[in-house]
């Protein structure tokens, strides 16, 4: 007996052996699970790497990490994220864009006619949903889930031309505010773009976990989400592993578009004021708007910038004129054109605050998520409000898909082992919104 016993020992500790030996000498696997950011302006895809418990956000064929949620139709294909975007101005009514908003809600007939007021392209009503009317080589609808999945499909393919192997299993983020149906929805636009979706994370808690939240010693994280469209305020109380989602309140009509716009708004009538006329070939108003874009990026880390743009102007008589438009922009001027929408970021702040019945001295991490968090007037409204330097560690673009990984990675079963961060249902909670 106690040599049957002698030989389990030494088998089982020849595997121990075996596998750390594999662990040190051997290439890792290559990740199986892949994490999902499907963003309603940009999205993102990211594998967590088993051995070395790095995680990897895949670029596209030129290296960029966000690609624009953008899906344009034409009569010779469609075009999806960068190259959509591009034709953005010259084909408005068959460009896609902020689909997210629409995906698995309910419309009644008004309300989908004031949702959809802004955007250049038809929606219409389908049986209480909504759906995008396109006319190409012929006129038909397409819905937001299938919008959805034609970039979950761009990220799948960056996944596997990135990691040499066949995807099809992935985690992925929603809006905590998102209900049962559009977080169904979502999982049947991952189907459509032939994914398998194994856990479906909260945009909010993801974030935390990029931070590392879920492995630290705080209790209530307020989470600050500016993107490009809207902006999203979530309280979290953690205990353990375990994030409950208190509160929540945003503004789905405030994001860097609106700083953007304004900042357009000014160029535009600086091209008005100098040559008597304003851009008006679509051409024009894509480079414009391509020029300031850049510039309010350009302005995140320096006082001033210079704008400098081509432009094909056409006069009172039809006849056009090639100009260079050339302009200095400073951060202040940007901070005074958007003054009075940097003032609403604190609205929905304080309501979660005053709904989660906490002050905000007693906020223990405040986390920014979101390209626009980067606007350096945001930040210091953040944190002249709670008095404390807000959490910026981690790359606000990639807050969450790097969440949604490290998420991936714990369902693949990575090696080295991940905490997981539970997240506890709250079916009872309703999001503020401001508009």
């Amino acid at each position: 007996m106690a040599g049957e016993m002698s030989i389990i020992g030494s088998v089982i500790l020849a595997l121990f052996l075996a596998g750390y030996l594999g662990q040190q000498y051997l290439p890792p696997p290559k990740p199986r699970v892949i994490g999902l950011d499907l963003g309603t302006t940009f999205c993102s895809v990211a594998v967590f790497q088993p051995g070395t418990g790095d995680v990897e956000v895949i670029g596209d064929e030129k290296g960029r990490k966000s690609i624009p949620s953008v899906v344009s139709f034409t009569e010779t294909g469609v075009y999806v994220g960068h190259e959509g975007q591009e034709l953005a101005d010259i084909n408005p009514q068959n460009t896609l864009y902020d689909a997210k908003r629409f995906i698995g809600k309910i419309f009644e007939q008004k309300t989908l006619d004031e949702e959809s007021a802004r955007y250049p392209f038809k929606v219409v009503l389908n049986n209480g949903s909504a759906e995008f009317l396109l006319s190409t080589n012929s006129t038909f609808t397409v819905s937001p889930e299938f919008i959805g999945s034609r970039l979950l499909l761009k990220m799948k393919k960056m996944a596997e031309q990135h990691l040499g192997v066949p995807i099809d299993k992935a985690v992925i983020s929603v809006p905590a505010d998102f209900d049962e149906r559009q977080r169904n929805y979502t999982i049947r636009a991952a189907s459509l773009a032939g994914l398998d979706i194994l856990r479906v994370i909260n945009e909010p808690t993801a974030a935390a976990m990029a931070y590392g939240l879920h492995k630290v010693d705080v209790f209530n994280v307020l989470v600050v989400d500016l993107g490009g469209g809207t902006l999203d305020v979530s309280l979290l109380n953690k205990q353990g592993g375990m994030f409950l989602t208190r509160a929540m309140a945003g503004n789905n009509k405030l994001g860097g578009q609106d700083f953007s716009q304004r900042l357009f708004q000014y160029a535009s009538e600086r091209v008005l004021q100098q040559y008597g006329v304003a851009p008006s070939l679509k051409e024009d108003v894509q480079r414009l708007r391509q020029a300031v874009e850049e510039a309010k990026l350009g302005l995140t880390v320096n006082s001033s910038v210079s704008l400098k743009v081509p432009l094909r102007l056409r006069t009172a008589g039809e006849q056009e004129e090639r100009v260079t438009f050339q302009q200095e922009l400073s951060r202040q001027l940007f901070e005074d054109l958007n003054a009075d929408l940097f003032q609403k970021i604190l609205a929905p702040i304080e309501t979660v605050l005053e709904e989660g019945r906490l002050e905000k001295d007693e906020v223990d991490e405040v986390v920014l998520v979101g390209g626009s968090t980067r606007i350096p007037r945001v930040r210091q409204i953040i944190s002249e409000y709670f008095g404390k330097e807000a959490n910026t560690r981690v790359d606000p673009d990639l807050a969450v898909v790097t969440g949604v990984a490290l998420q991936a990675g714990i369902m693949g079963g990575s090696w080295p082992l991940q905490v997981s961060a539970i997240e506890i249902p709250n079916r009872h909670l309703r999001k503020t919104n401001f508009s």
